[in-house]
């Protein structure tokens, strides 16, 4: 029972700690950094541009949908650098699995091209009409 409250001590430990550290730097960032706002300083910065209306714009779906997919194949990728630091221990195994999991990953975004989760303008879609009929009758009407 002892040595459960020593970990949980240890857990405790570590938490302040990590509190403490952060909050002293927000507290030293705050008492050396210069004080002298002007409007320059405060406006709205972004990519070098001005900004222009209300940040309240809607954008377009697709771009948080490429995003999304961008950041899912970035995060699975990571997973590949393991794998390459110790390679050589494991042999043609190892590339065995390294090759498989790459395929995955590629037959994923094949799934998202063929999808058309990648185009950035979808065309609109070819729905087929009926013509209408030439004397004026309905095909009910025509029997």
């Amino acid at each position: 029972m002892d040595q459960t409250l020593s970990n949980f001590g240890n857990v405790f430990a570590f938490l302040a700690l990590g509190i403490v550290f952060v909050a002293g730097g927000y507290l030293t960032a705050r008492l050396l950094r210069p004080q002298r706002p002007n409007p320059a300083k405060n406006s709205t910065y972004e990519c070098g541009e001005e900004a222009v209306g209300s940040a309240w714009v809607k954008f377009n779906i697709r771009f948080y949908v490429v995003a999304l997919i961008f950041i899912i194949f970035d995060v699975e990728v990571v997973f590949l650098y393991p794998w390459a630091t110790v390679f050589k221990h494991l042999g043609v195994f190892a590339l065995v699995e390294a090759l498989i999991f790459a395929g995955i990953l590629v037959l994923g975004l094949a799934y998202a091209w063929v999808k058309g989760d990648l185009d950035w303008v979808r065309p609109t879609p070819n729905i087929p009409t009926m013509p209408e009929m030439p004397s004026g009758k309905s095909a009910s009407q025509r029997g």
